[in-house]
């Protein structure tokens, strides 16, 4: 896949259009790369001039500051900052609504000013735009979206992928608890690298409960650690011969064979 580094558009003098912003999950769990490659297609067709930071991309910091440890989180980020600022970025896009959140409204204060974008966000506006079309379609299938913490409840972003699933020719079932109601995943606040604490059941099993309960073909969702959480959530009720569990951005890969 074409993917150029900041590194070598500067050695070029070129600037790109936006940032790739590919975060820990996408760029390392091997479930997540299927995210980041979907997306990557999708900026393709669209003919979106963007870059990565490739190596010198570092974690946001965002696991270490909901870990309670702020001087972690301070340096990375201020390392962070700093080379987005040698770069002169000015608009960043990811698929991750921790980093999503973590540089949209914790950068600032550190010195790192950007225009945000979780990807559903960037996508919708690329239609809106007339830059890119959906054509394809997923002949009614039923399909029901978890909201991530980080993209609706922390950033009041609930329309953005619903437009682009509703777009796919999909019957989106709703579950009980959704919107600014939704039940997080359980792998929010850094819990994703811990085992939970003693009780009656585990988050992710008790929100896959609430998908399982619309009947859905497809658990979409936007973020990769939800996307972790749900699928072993699926696995532990014996559905995954059934279910898929979905990032947006691979429905629209899929639907528009890219």
């Amino acid at each position: 896949m074409n993917v150029p580094t900041m590194a070598e558009m500067m050695a070029q003098g070129k600037q790109p259009e936006v940032l790739f912003w590919v975060g820990s999950a996408g760029s390392y769990d091997d479930r997540a790369k299927k995210i980041t490659k979907a997306f990557v297609k999708i900026l393709h067709k669209a003919n979106v001039d963007f870059a990565v930071l490739g190596t010198e991309e570092s974690s946001t910091g965002d696991a270490a500051k909901r870990a309670g440890n702020e001087f972690l989180f301070q340096m990375q980020a201020m390392t962070n900052i700093e080379i987005l600022n040698a770069y002169e970025i000015k608009k960043i896009v990811t698929c991750d609504p921790h980093s999503f959140n973590t540089l949209k409204n914790e950068y600032p204060g550190l010195g790192g000013k950007y225009e945000v974008y979780h990807h559903t966000q960037y996508i919708k506006q690329l239609i809106d735009e007339g830059r890119l079309s959906l054509s394809g379609s997923m002949g009614g299938e039923r399909v029901t979206f978890h909201d991530p913490c980080y993209l609706g409840r922390a950033n009041d972003e609930y329309e953005s992928p619903r437009d682009l699933i509703r777009r796919l020719g999909v019957n989106l079932v709703e579950m009980k608890r959704s919107k600014n109601r939704a039940l997080c995943c359980g792998a929010g606040g850094a819990q994703m690298f811990k085992e939970p604490e003693k009780g009656d059941m585990d988050i992710n099993v008790l929100r896959t409960k609430d998908a399982l309960a619309t009947n859905p073909k497809v658990i979409a969702t936007g973020c990769p650690y939800c996307n972790t959480m749900m699928t072993d959530g699926v696995k532990f009720h014996e559905k995954e011969a059934e279910i898929q569990v979905k990032d947006i951005a691979e429905l629209i890969a899929e639907a528009e064979k890219l």
